[in-house]
């Protein structure tokens, strides 16, 4: 059976790594100061804080239109039986729903949407895991299974520096965000029920940090091999300190580093620094 792996952009995988493994992407969008760009096609990363510092204007976000998905499909039609489709979060964004009513209109390949009920490189590992088991020519129902069974070990905390960001685009309720701002915490964020939500308050970026260090200990002592990745909106020199201290005291851990992009960006605000993993 020959299967298809896709996903969105916020999964942030590399250009090298989709064509590596052969992973299509389809864009979501943001809309700054009325012009509507589609995130890593007409925006990378670095262009997009830059914009939002010149314009000083939340951006908006927006999901890629079912016919998109539809047309892809259709392509994909001649050549696979089974697409999969890994999407962020269907709490914080409608890419899943549309997934499965494109997939509903289009005959002739078995559409599967995924979600992965998170978002970034962490969402990125599924596609990769289920794009090595394409390669493989594996069942397109075995692929389903594996990313099913990998999504119970995986974590993903982050810190944020300027909670407005989430709670102007409701990802965080005003009373949530205004605390932290009246505290200056650096509340540590996670993923609950497909949401973001606050798992702990500190009050330094550095003892959150060590915290989500302490968190992943735990994991590599309690699992068996973790690949991990840290991620970070505009901050590629922390990210690479972040590396290298990591890799010191977990040198068992495989680690990479990933960022976070326009759309992301737009709901977490420049200086956010995330890590995530699961267990390989």
């Amino acid at each position: 059976m020959k299967t298809a792996i896709i996903t969105d952009s916020t999964a942030y995988i590399s250009k090298e790594e989709r064509e590596k493994w052969n992973i299509r992407m389809i864009p979501l969008s943001v809309i700054i100061n009325g012009e509507t760009y589609r995130e890593d096609i007409d925006l990378e990363a670095e262009e997009f804080f830059e914009l939002v510092r010149e314009h000083k204007a939340l951006p908006t976000t927006s999901q890629p239109p079912i016919g998109q998905f539809v047309e892809l499909f259709e392509e994909l039609s001649k050549d696979y039986d089974a697409a999969i489709v890994i999407t962020l979060s269907s709490g914080i964004s409608g890419t899943y729903q549309n997934v499965v009513a494109a997939g509903n209109m289009v005959e002739g390949i078995d559409v599967r949407a995924f979600d992965s009920e998170i978002s970034c490189m962490v969402q990125g590992f599924y596609a990769i895991e289920g794009a090595k088991m394409a390669q493989e020519e594996r069942d397109v129902n075995d692929i389903m299974a594996r990313l099913d069974e990998m999504m119970p070990s995986v974590r993903a905390y982050f810190m944020v520096d300027d909670l407005g960001h989430l709670q102007r685009g409701g990802r965080l309720s005003a009373t949530q965000a205004i605390m932290g701002s009246l505290l200056q915490i650096k509340p540590l964020l996670h993923f609950v029920d497909k949401k973001i939500v606050p798992f702990e308050k500190i009050r330094t970026r550095k003892k959150a940090l060590k915290r989500i260090y302490d968190l992943l200990g735990e994991d590599v002592k309690a699992k068996g091999p973790i690949r991990a990745v840290i991620i970070h909106a505009n901050r590629p020199h922390e990210a690479e300190e972040i590396l290298q201290e990591l890799q010191q005291q977990f040198p068992t851990v495989e680690f990479s580093t990933s960022y976070f992009g326009a759309v992301i960006g737009t709901h977490l605000g420049e200086g956010a620094i995330g890590i995530g993993w699961y267990e390989k």
